[in-house]
């Protein structure tokens, strides 16, 4: 679905023509899988080819990252369990800490495609150096913060010394790197909103290729170039070197391309740099609440004992990479409504919204199946341990089959952001979350005593139920009247 073929892109990097498609151009077979998927989902060939351009890189750079988890894994692991467990601690808290700056990139992302939906694309690329601006003021006194307490927010995790001597330097590290991910988050949002989601991929893959690169160098040393082996902390070291690579790269490559979309390194206006914060601070509180509610949820479950914990941890990070398509779809919709929005055709961006979510639901159908029928034998591919097989069996077979009623709420979400809705997705979150989420998990698991089972079952009720909620907000249409 990458073949350069398919698809033809103006000069301008229009969202328009970005995402015009070419039947003539395309391969037969892909001619037939477009139509095909299009009629069963109810959703026009051409639609559904616009939400696969913009959603496709994003799925596989998020995929791409999720492989490099496990190679970075891979690589610490041969360091023994210490090592691999205070890794393990310091990802963790390193995602609480960029959580905080994610919200950037839905709202440049918004900004940028609002003003191409508007016929203003010399206007387009203006969100972006605001958003530069914002994550600098955001990134900076957060490393300083979070580097300065390290050591304490280390040890709510764990009190073993071996391991928190491996987790502290390598969360430090990954906290410097923070502005770096704040800008490439800006980036993204950038190169999504005007429909080059490809871009976005290319940088990811390189930044990638370096990351492994760097860890491998620095977690083992290489003597003929005197470069010591830092250890354990040496993955830290080489995810920031990789991290800051990535942003010279979208620098460079926006410098070349999106001078005509306004892009400039001048002060953005009072106004714009206005807009952007009542759409980014909503949402990166979200992100940041969503995060820190994660590791609530795990402490919550090392309550009922070590065992559930350990099997919790696996169940969350498969739970996570099954709902990477829904996630880059939610992303390809907040680009589609800002643009419809943008152009004054809300009915458009009302219909993209349901679209996607229909999409999303027939992907995590044909993912959550095979995952409830052969659940056993992937809990076995992370563990032998026949006990801790038996814990997760059913909550990974609850998972398979109800993240396909789970992901209108993911989809939505980011459809709402793209309208500008930050503050109604924040405030339901919250409530589901905080409110009902984390309070039943504690009273079902470690008060009454339904263990892991319980707990995951309360979240699955929980997530089914935001998207019932999302779904009637979504109906409701009461976004279109947002403003910023």
């Amino acid at each position: 679905m990458q073949v350069k073929s398919c698809f033809q892109h103006s000069a301008t990097y229009s969202l328009t023509y970005s995402l015009t498609l070419h039947p003539q151009k395309r391969p037969t077979i892909i001619n037939f899988f477009t139509l095909s998927l299009g009629r069963a989902l109810h959703i026009p060939s051409d639609r559904l080819s616009r939400i696969l351009t913009i959603s496709i890189p994003i799925i596989m750079g998020m995929l791409s990252q999720s492989i490099l988890n496990l190679v970075d894994a891979a690589m610490v692991g041969s360091l023994g369990s210490e090592a691999l467990a205070g890794v393990g601690i310091g990802s963790y808290a390193s995602f609480l800490t960029v959580s905080l700056v994610m919200g950037l990139s839905a709202a440049v992302q918004t900004l940028v495609a609002r003003r191409m939906g508007a016929k203003q694309s010399e206007e387009a690329g203006k969100p972006l150096m605001a958003g530069l601006i914002m994550g600098s003021i955001a990134a900076l006194p957060l490393t300083f913060l979070f580097l300065l307490f390290s050591s304490e927010l280390m040890s709510l995790f764990s009190s073993e010394q071996a391991v928190l001597d491996v987790a502290q330097p390598y969360f430090e590290w990954r906290t410097f790197a923070v502005i770096a991910v704040a800008f490439n988050f800006c980036f993204r949002g950038y190169w999504a909103g005007i429909g080059e989601t490809k871009a976005y991929l290319k940088v990811l893959l390189w930044m990638h290729i370096a990351n492994v690169v760097f860890s491998y160098m620095l977690i083992f040393g290489i003597p003929a170039l005197a470069i010591p082996a830092f250890g354990a902390a040496g993955s830290g070291m080489g995810t920031c070197f990789a991290l800051f690579l990535g942003t010279i790269i979208y620098l460079v490559s926006t410098l070349k391309k999106a001078d005509h979309h306004g892009f400039s390194l001048h002060i953005p206006s009072k106004s714009m740099m206005k807009s952007l914060a009542h759409l980014a601070i909503p949402n990166s509180l979200q992100q940041g609440f969503f995060s820190l509610g994660v590791s609530v949820l795990f402490m919550i479950i090392g309550l009922i004992g070590s065992d559930e914990q350990a099997i919790g941890h696996i169940l969350i990070n498969l739970a996570l990479l099954l709902i990477l398509p829904s996630v880059g779809l939610g992303i390809a919709a907040t680009s589609l409504v800002s643009h419809s929005l943008g152009a004054n055709n809300s009915e458009n961006a009302y219909q993209w919204g349901w679209e996607v979510v229909r999409l999303a639901m027939f992907l995590l159908l044909l993912l959550g199946l095979p995952i409830s029928l052969f659940a056993d034998s992937i809990l076995r591919i992370f563990t032998n341990d026949e006990h801790l097989i038996a814990l997760g069996t059913i909550p990974l077979q609850i998972t398979g089959i109800s993240i396909t009623f789970e992901v209108t709420a993911m989809v939505l979400t980011q459809a709402l952001l793209g309208a500008g809705a930050s503050r109604k997705v924040l405030a339901i979150n919250l409530v589901m979350q905080w409110c009902l989420l984390l309070p039943l998990a504690y009273l079902v698991g470690p008060i009454l005593g339904y263990g892991l089972l319980g707990i995951w079952c309360i979240q699955s009720m929980q997530r089914i139920s935001s998207s019932v909620l999302y779904a009637a907000l979504w109906r409701r249409r009461s976004w279109i009247n947002e403003r910023f």
